[in-house]
């Protein structure tokens, strides 16, 4: 089955949906004047102290604070704050940490008061992105990740990713990166790394190596609250996180030429003969109504979830809980049959759960209510197959065996806020006041408006945009369609589309630059 991955760029965000054959699996939005994402970097001030909370409360630049606790400071935090003032002060000349001598490492029960005070500027790191009403959560532990290494800089240790099981190849790589990786600095071995050469390894090293470098000139003359370094554009940081040996991509389709670019530079730059299946999207239809995205969104997000079988689920939401309830359709039936019939919706349903906790980003106490089974294997199956279904799922999460009553919680990190996508649409006609035209004028309402339009010579050729529905009315009839009719009528020439993300009663047009004409 093809995984591929669809890049939407629009002027307020950038969208990168996974499909997996034709189904959406996992969706990610990013808005482009967003400051505070997970992994940047800020040279930041404290506010102020929360001894007992053992806390501090950091000015990042967001409209609140941004929280900081002190098993959030790492070992390393009096090194890390003397290197700052150093770097500050001109007295660290370089960015290299060879000739730089540690202070000794904090206790793990000590008091955050004992390390900062208000007012002093400390190095921080996004951890958790703003969620709900709180501000960004932060770390002082320094990390750099790149495609087969993570680089901590104040550290003297290199780990290899428990998932690469061949003893002999750990220790290629234990030995490989002691001698790439620079004095005090340590190092993690992801699993991509595995099998890879030496000439990759060393060029991902000194690609972070260069961050961290960069990073050092940009403190020299920040000044707090600033950003002293940003991840990569989101659309490059997922393809590094996401394209490893157990996920690699037949096709990435962008439809923006300067998101294209990097992004084929960057595949051109990490994987062989790749960077080919890069292609920029030049339909006439939007990126992700070509690939029925929007429709799968529409279906997908909102209260009730369908499945094909008939069965649905009803997904509710509080801060942080969630309750998702798996309901049969009048799907099971009576008898003996009852028991096969809900372990086989119950074994659709995992499938579908984990696949709207990744599309959702759903994180936190996840309570789920399957629907009732009486025998003991069947309970197991279902808990193997909720297992199994949760693999290929990035974020930290822990699957919890049936309880007494059948439920099955679920517990799932995040670090960004919930992807939620109203499904619900405004009347376009009425905007929200619940009473609209007779939908019977809306073709003479359209006739008149297009009639109206191609009186005026400079707006040929002309399209003209609506709902599918109204779509299959016009075209109705294979000789005496309205549609015909009124290029007979009009004797001009025009176009009629379709767009799934339309409302019922919404119709548009546009000129041949694209442009929509009011």
């Amino acid at each position: 089955m093809s995984n591929d991955l669809i890049v939407n760029v629009s002027p307020d965000e950038v969208s990168i949906a996974l499909l997996r054959g034709k189904d959406l699996i996992e969706i990610n939005k990013e808005k482009n004047n967003y400051a505070f994402n997970v992994g940047d970097y800020y040279f930041a001030k404290v506010s102020r102290v929360i001894p007992n909370l053992n806390a501090a409360f950091v000015d990042v630049g967001y409209e609140k604070d941004a929280f900081l606790h002190y098993l959030d400071l790492g070992p390393q935090i009096r090194s890390l704050n003397k290197y700052i003032q150093d770097t500050i002060n001109g007295k660290q000349k370089s960015s290299n940490l060879m000739y730089f001598k540690f202070d000794p490492e904090i206790q793990k029960d000590g008091k955050i008061g004992d390390v900062l005070k208000a007012g002093s500027h400390v190095l921080v790191k996004i951890a958790k992105e703003p969620i709900s009403q709180k501000g960004p959560r932060l770390s002082c532990e320094l990390s750099f990740p790149g495609r087969f290494v993570v680089l901590v800089p104040f550290a003297d240790k290199i780990s290899v990713s428990s998932k690469i099981k061949d003893y002999s190849e750990r220790d290629r790589l234990r030995k490989t990166l002691q001698a790439l990786i620079p004095k005090n600095f340590g190092a993690i071995v992801r699993t991509a790394a595995e099998n890879q050469s030496v000439s990759d390894l060393e060029k991902d090293v000194n690609d972070l190596i260069n961050r961290w470098d960069n990073m050092f000139e940009h403190i020299k003359s920040a000044q707090p609250p600033e950003k002293v370094l940003g991840e990569l554009n989101r659309a490059t940081t997922i393809l590094r996180d996401m394209v490893n040996k157990n996920f690699t991509f037949d096709h990435i389709f962008v439809n923006d030429k300067k998101y294209f670019e990097e992004i084929r530079s960057y595949i051109q730059a990490n994987f062989t003969n790749k960077e080919k299946d890069v292609k920029l999207y030049q339909g006439k239809l939007p990126i992700f109504e070509h690939y029925g995205i929007n429709k799968q969104i529409k279906s997908l997000f909102g209260r009730n979830v369908p499945m094909k079988s008939g069965a649905y689920l009803i997904i509710e939401h509080t801060e942080a809980l969630h309750v998702i309830d798996v309901n049969s359709g009048n799907n099971i039936k009576s008898g003996e049959s009852q028991e096969s019939s809900a372990l086989a919706i119950n074994m659709e349903a995992a499938e579908e759960i984990a696949r709207q906790l990744r599309l959702r980003d759903m994180g936190g106490i996840i309570v789920v209510d399957f629907i009732d089974m009486y025998r003991l294997e069947n309970k197991k199956t279902l808990y193997k197959k909720m297992k199994e279904a949760m693999k290929d799922d990035k974020a930290k999460h822990n699957v919890l065996p049936p309880s007494k009553i059948g439920l099955i919680q679920i517990t799932r990190e995040r670090v960004r806020p919930q992807i939620n996508i109203e499904t619900k649409e405004v009347c376009p006609t009425c905007a929200g006041t619940g009473k609209t035209n007779a939908s019977i004028v809306l073709i003479d309402e359209i006739h008149i408006r297009l009639n109206n339009m191609l009186r005026s010579a400079s707006t040929k050729p002309l399209r003209l945009i609506v709902h599918p529905y109204v779509e299959a009315y016009l075209k109705k009839g294979l000789f005496g369609s309205t549609y015909k009719k009124w290029r007979k009528e009009f004797k001009k020439q025009f176009t009629l589309e379709s767009r799934d993300s339309y409302q019922f009663l919404e119709f548009r047009f546009f000129g041949p630059d694209g442009n929509e004409l009011v």
